[in-house]
């Protein structure tokens, strides 16, 4: 498996992203960032974010994004919970993979690295992921973990999404 380091995209450097300041937000984090991190989904997911935080400053830790680097210390993609464990205890995972660093076992680094952290939380009994149908990869990547396919859903942004889950207590 591959050895990740995942480092907290604190509030000013979400902005920096959300702002496509993409050397402004390296400088903060001390790496160099690649483009992929201010495409136009990236920004919407930033400013999306930086609004959960704003309105549930409780809940903010959960909507803060890691930034994902290898072991050369290279940004090959960011993760994180899309907020708080619900009322029923499950939280949802995210993540993506910068294009030229796909099919190389990051994700999957990643998806152990948020299930490590669901697994230590308090209250946190299921981790929830969302992916659409054609995704073969992200399916592919949820697979060794035992997630189970519970259902579907329609998502503004995506459209149909299949939800897989797994217990982690």
């Amino acid at each position: 498996m591959k050895r990740i380091e995942c480092v907290e995209l604190g509030a000013e450097a979400m902005e920096a992203l959300a702002a496509g300041e993409l050397d402004k937000a390296g400088a903060l984090l001390g790496v160099e960032l690649p483009g992929f991190l201010v495409e136009e989904r990236a920004r919407w997911l930033w400013r999306y974010r930086l609004g959960q935080m704003a309105s549930d400053p409780e809940g903010a830790a959960w909507c803060v994004r890691q930034l994902v680097l290898n072991e050369e210390g290279v940004a090959v993609g960011h993760g994180g919970f899309h907020g708080p464990p619900d009322e029923n205890g499950m939280v949802e995972v995210g993540y993506a993979v910068v294009p030229e660093h796909r099919r190389q076992g990051y994700a999957r680094a990643t998806l152990t690295e948020l299930l490590r952290r669901a697994t230590e939380a308090p209250g946190v009994r299921t981790v929830r992921a969302t992916l659409t149908p054609d995704n073969a990869a992200s399916l592919a990547t949820l697979a060794p973990f035992g997630f189970s396919h519970v259902g579907e859903q329609w998502d503004e942004e995506d459209g149909r999404e299949l939800i897989y889950e797994v217990a982690v207590r």
